[in-house]
């Protein structure tokens, strides 16, 4: 079986607490029966190499089910179990899913079996036929279509024969994201314990640290930065984090110095990662640096035009909904502008989200950090927009901290700005609104906004 290294490492763990979920600890002894509960179900119901959908919220019988389906070669598409029902059949139907799973009352079981309504993605059909097993992650779609990744789960599951040290961690992020995946698995291989939480809300985390004495958080650094405006760490014990580790989106250097300030006895670690490469292995150049670099010797970067691309042998097999994004030498086409600095990375901005002033370029994160330093500002998300005299103009939409007319705002951030940025990085366009600028997943919604603004204006 091909998870049959983690049900050996499971065994030597004995009771030792594997995961806590609603203030109850599962053993590594629970976890080898489950998982065996459920292999004995999938081959009893010939779903053996079958492609199926797991459509769970995150608990101990997920994760049991997960390694489960991969082990008995499944190739598994998991599904957030809230997930919209218009998205949920796209994905469905993207994929020709026949077979729907779910947990019922602890036991994996099919939930529904779906008609196939044309052919099944050819990558796809040539995993079932080499019974290797699969998992395929849909990215969040921030910036509109979402991609369907394909992984060869042998190679996936490769990756997680190096053990690390076994801490006490939070899964910040859901097993339909590769962050939630590699958290997952990183940390039961490993013989950590997860100590998994209601919602992502600062409070909730804060609690979770204190009550169970959690050592490690795998975050946004969008949620960092709302930890650190909402001072929701106030009132909790903390003592037992040591390391935090971020990604899935750019840092904003102002952030990530305020963290520091902030939490200079923490570990703090840029982390690297994404749905195509699933997360690599990092060091910072020094603590409180933007500048890291990759700590796998399998792993190759270089960057080429300002992209950084990547060349690894755990990279996603293919797309099963866009062109391929790999060069005809093998490496990965990341779609990061980046630059090299004395062999290290720095990450600069995704290709796709960057706006082009008159031919200069601007990163939104860059702008972002900088006005969510003002006092009056909640959050603040830039993106562009057409403009007839320069291609494109800056465009920010904001939640206010704290009430503010259109036109004072306005000058406010003209004032706070210009000594700040150069005078084409301001913001030429200021959107207020009360809807969510921050995903379920808390990264900053670049999509075009879908919740009606109650004042907009040109600069």
């Amino acid at each position: 079986m091909l998870n049959q290294f983690l049900l050996e490492r499971f065994a030597e763990q004995g009771q030792q607490p594997a995961l806590i979920w609603k203030d109850q600890e599962y053993s590594y002894r629970w976890l080898l029966e489950q998982v065996g509960i459920m292999s004995k179900w999938i081959t009893a119901e010939g779903l053996t190499g079958q492609l199926v959908t797991l459509e769970e919220d995150y608990s101990p019988y997920a994760a049991a089910a997960l390694v489960a389906l991969l082990g008995q070669g499944c190739i598994v598409l998991p599904m957030d179990r809230n997930l919209v029902g218009a998205k949920r059949e796209e994905y469905i139907q993207l994929a020709q899913v026949k077979w729907r799973l779910g947990v019922e009352e602890g036991k994996l079981c099919i939930r529904q079996t779906c008609e196939l309504s044309g052919e099944v993605p050819v990558l796809l059909s040539s995993l079932a036929q080499e019974g290797v097993g699969g998992l395929v992650l849909f990215s969040s779609g921030s910036t509109g279509v979402s991609k369907a990744t394909v992984h060869r789960a042998d190679r996936l599951l490769h990756h997680f024969r190096r053990q690390v040290r076994p801490l006490r961690t939070i899964p910040f992020m859901m097993f339909d994201h590769i962050g939630g995946v590699n958290t997952m698995l990183q940390s039961l291989s490993s013989g950590g314990c997860l100590c998994i939480i209601a919602d992502r809300s600062p409070e909730e985390v804060c609690r979770t640290i204190e009550k169970f004495r959690v050592q490690a958080l795998p975050v946004s650094p969008t949620f960092m930065n709302l930890l650190l405006l909402g001072r929701n760490d106030e009132g909790y014990d903390l003592s037992s984090l040591e390391v935090v580790s971020y990604g899935s989106e750019v840092m904003p250097e102002s952030v990530l110095a305020a963290w520091n300030r902030r939490y200079p006895q923490l570990r703090t670690i840029q982390a690297y990662g994404m749905s195509e490469l699933g997360i690599l292995p990092t060091r910072s150049k020094e603590p409180g640096s933007l500048l890291f670099s990759i700590q796998d010797e399998g792993v190759k970067y270089r960057v080429v035009e300002g992209e950084l691309q990547i060349h690894t042998a755990t990279a996603m097999i293919g797309y099963l909904n866009a062109p391929s994004p790999f060069t005809e030498d093998g490496w990965l086409r990341t779609g990061d502008e980046a630059v090299l600095e004395q062999g290290y990375i720095r990450i600069l901005g995704r290709r796709s989200e960057i706006i082009n002033v008159g031919g200069r370029k601007v990163y939104p994160a860059e702008v972002e950090g900088v006005l969510e330093e003002m006092e009056c500002i909640e959050a603040a998300v830039v993106s562009g927009e057409q403009s007839g005299i320069t291609g494109q103009r800056v465009k920010v939409t904001i939640r206010l901290a704290t009430e503010c007319t259109l036109t004072d705002l306005r000058r406010s951030i003209w004032e706070y700005c210009q000594d700040k940025l150069p005078s084409y990085k301001i913001p030429q366009k200021i959107v207020i609104t009360q809807g969510a600028l921050v995903s379920s997943r808390m990264k900053k919604i670049r999509k075009p906004m879908t919740s009606i603004p109650f004042a907009s204006a040109g600069k």
